[in-house]
């Protein structure tokens, strides 16, 4: 494990975190909180949140000008292949 919880607790916590750094502009911390839920998805094994998040992250980094990465987070949203978090 590398240091990020997967309770579901410490999820939900994350997510409330980066829910409200969103709200308020502050895409860099919600991009660092989306990032943390992401990966506890994925250690989970649970597809239907991996893909959640990866939207999440996408919109943050689309608000932010880094097409790019919005477009990778779009298409591991998009895809059964959860192999490019890397």
């Amino acid at each position: 494990m590398n240091g990020v919880p997967t309770d579901i607790v410490s999820l939900r916590m994350s997510h409330c975190r980066a829910e409200h750094a969103a709200s308020g502009a502050q895409y860099h911390l919600a991009v660092l909180y989306y990032r943390e839920c992401l990966e506890a998805a994925e250690r989970r094994e649970d597809c239907r949140a991996v893909e959640f998040f990866a939207l999440k992250l996408a919109a943050c980094y689309e608000q932010m000008g880094l097409t790019e990465k919005a477009a990778h987070f779009r298409a591991l949203a998009c895809s059964d292949d959860f192999s490019l978090l890397g």
